[in-house]
């Protein structure tokens, strides 16, 4: 009986093995743990991602928090208000591609809170996906004054 084997060292396929990462912690990074937010107000929402290869893509969610729920990588800790119910909370999702294969990029979006929305405890959550779908996240407590 003949076995055939086949082995192959093919080191031209260089495998992703990285997660990208997200910080906040710069000068210009927004929002920093516990910021206020005033309703009626413009803010840009800034963050630096990077990646060993090439970013693909990034998303900002802005929601309540009344219920105090947390988020795995939460570092700061805020006096949190009472929970309560929503009743018109403030909900911004968005999804944004990042073209031109590059590794680094600075997140800065502009956000205008409504005038409307419950104020109280929110996070702010950041996350980034690389071209082979490795994915970061980060959240952070912010919370929506008058």
């Amino acid at each position: 009986m003949i076995v055939i084997a086949s082995c192959s060292n093919d080191d031209s396929i260089d495998k992703d093995e990285e997660k990208p990462t997200i910080s906040v912690n710069y000068n210009e990074g927004f929002p920093q743990g516990c910021t206020q937010l005033t309703r009626g107000e413009t803010y840009n929402f800034r963050a630096k991602v990077t990646d060993n290869k090439v970013l693909a893509s990034y998303s900002i969610d802005i929601h309540h928090n009344f219920d105090h729920h947390t988020h795995d990588d939460q570092t700061t800790e805020c006096d949190l208000e009472d929970v309560k119910q929503a009743i018109n909370p403030f909900i911004f999702i968005e999804n944004y591609s990042i073209e031109n294969e590059l590794t680094s990029y600075e997140i800065n979006i502009p956000v205008t809170i409504p005038n409307d929305i419950d104020t109280g405890d929110y996070h702010c959550a950041y996350s980034v996906t690389d071209e082979t779908g490795w994915q970061a996240r980060t959240s952070i407590d912010v919370k929506i004054i008058e």
